[in-house]
């Protein structure tokens, strides 16, 4: 008989038969009979059954006194057995260390609601295995956005989350005290990737967390969240940047499909299709006419489109194309920001797009604008104080090359990508108008 000290992992026991073993994890549930004593325990890679014959030793009593979720480590010998529901093996104990006692009754359980469950993450997470597969995705996911960028020539940048003027508009930014003054949280790294391709720094990439002053209690909206964004320099048109985020998804959701498409399956019952590039591509104007003969919209007054217009153009292109990805192109400069190009013969539309995936907006982008002067003129025509702004204006005065960028939110791309119903379950712990906790 071989004796192994190091833990060994649920999920790599049928390795181990006839072998005595060390597992360590949590008491997932127990059933104590008259003849026998019977755990499961849970490690992150799955579970094993834990079966004892009652023979009044001491080791009974430890059996006797456990509660679920206590943290154990037990040796014992790898056996198989056909009848066993978990693996067709169980374990049959020689020692059980208890080496954290979970207080009764357990603050949640199958039945809690989503808020409490929020309150008690750290349980919430640790008993599904659901919510975990949200993190290894993510991290698949990350690894894969990173390798396009890095291979495709971006530096990656970590810019400043604390502002000393508040950023774009000033709308939905948090204020907070600074020595002895104001600062803001980044909406956006925006300015701050212009400054590094100004710099010379050619492609930029970030992904970093970025805040959102806005009191919205949508299933898609966050106040604090991981943002993914890039800047490309020297490009000639907006396409460009399309061309870059689309061979970016791809390979980053290809990479997910590769590494946990199967598990994806299983677990949320989602087909992770990668997606083949080019995406589709519909202007602002087509879709809105589009839409409003389908009856959105009657009285013709929506510049932008609402959730249910995103979610019946993307249906629409899905029944033209087969794609589950649609960019929707040139929005009217009222509802853009100042430093978005404008085309030369239609200066009331931008150079811009939002990426729409199965109806959700995952990401806006656009080309910038990049001429001192034209910029100064977009941000009169918006009204703006440009004063506060003066380290931002001074990019553009000594030769700053033309470019253009996205940011996409890495809990969208999740939550779409997982089927979740709320980016609350895309992030670890989430951030919302009424939740600063745990």
């Amino acid at each position: 008989m071989i004796h192994t000290t190091s833990r060994v992992l649920a999920s790599d026991l049928r390795a181990h038969l006839d072998q005595t073993v060390t597992v360590s994890g949590w008491v997932n549930a127990l059933r104590l009979q008259r003849k026998m004593q019977f755990v499961i325990l849970r490690d992150h890679s799955g579970m094993v059954q834990v079966t004892h014959k009652r023979d009044g030793s001491p080791l009974e009593a430890v059996l006797e006194s456990l509660t679920p979720e206590s943290a154990v480590r037990i040796t014992g010998r790898v056996v198989d057995a056909a009848q066993v529901k978990l693996g067709g093996l169980e374990l049959v104990p020689e020692s059980v260390e208890v080496l954290n006692r979970a207080e009764t009754p357990l603050p949640i359980d199958e039945n809690t609601g989503p808020e409490h469950r929020l309150d008690w993450r750290f349980l919430d997470v640790r008993k599904r295995s659901t919510a975990q597969m949200v993190f290894a995705a993510q991290t698949t996911l990350e690894q894969g956005l990173r390798e396009y960028a890095m291979q495709n020539g971006c530096t990656e940048m970590h810019t400043p989350k604390l502002m000393g003027t508040a950023s774009e508009s000033g709308a939905e930014v948090f204020k907070l005290g600074y020595f002895d003054r104001s600062a803001y949280l980044a909406q956006s790294p925006q300015f701050y990737k212009q400054m590094a391709v100004a710099a010379g720094i050619d492609r930029v990439f970030e992904i970093g967390p970025v805040f959102r002053a806005e009191p919205s209690f949508t299933s898609r909206h966050a106040t604090e969240f991981t943002g993914v964004d890039v800047e490309l320099s020297w490009i000639d048109d907006v396409e460009d940047v399309m061309a870059f985020e689309e061979r970016m998804l791809a390979h980053a959701i290809a990479k997910v499909a590769e590494v946990h498409g199967e598990a994806i399956r299983e677990v949320f019952g989602i087909e992770v299709v990668v997606p083949e590039a080019p995406f589709p591509r519909i202007t602002m104007a087509e879709a809105q006419e589009i839409l409003r003969a389908g009856g959105w919209d009657p009285e013709g007054v929506k510049e932008d489109l609402d959730p249910e217009g995103e979610r019946a153009i993307a249906a629409h292109m899905k029944e033209l194309t087969g794609h589950e990805f649609v960019f929707i192109t040139h929005y009217p400069a009222s509802i853009r920001p100042f430093y978005h190009m404008r085309p030369a013969d239609r200066p009331d539309l931008t150079l811009s797009f939002d990426l729409l995936w199965k109806g959700l907006e995952i990401t806006t982008g656009a080309q910038r604008e990049h001429r001192s002067d034209v910029l100064l003129k977009q941000a009169e025509e918006k009204g703006m104080n440009t004063e506060p702004m003066q380290d931002y204006m001074n990019i553009f005065r000594f030769g700053c090359p033309p470019h253009g960028g996205l940011g996409a939110g890495l809990g969208r791309i999740l939550m779409v990508m997982l089927g979740l119903d709320s980016i609350r379950e895309a992030a670890f712990l989430f951030r919302g108008p009424n939740r600063l906790t745990p």
